[in-house]
């Protein structure tokens, strides 16, 4: 069996890894661009849906009161 391998082969083995090193760092880059995007999303998702729900308590809280006042005035 021959040791010798075509330098065609070499050469396209090569240049496919410093493809893959070299396209690395934008992947990791845009990654991580993309986890914070979605944890950004999910942070006012959760913070429209608080107020929504304090907005709930608040006119809950009014209306109890207002039935208290008109109670106690008639």
């Amino acid at each position: 069996m021959s040791d010798i391998v075509n330098p065609q082969v070499t050469d396209a083995v090569t240049q496919t890894n410093v493809k893959v090193l070299g396209e690395s760092p934008a992947q990791a880059v845009s990654i991580a661009m993309q986890s914070h995007s979605h944890a950004t999303g999910l942070a006012m998702e959760n913070a429209t849906l608080t107020q929504g729900n304090m907005q709930q308590v608040a006119n809950t809280s009014t209306s109890k009161l207002v039935a208290m006042i008109t109670a106690q005035a008639g």
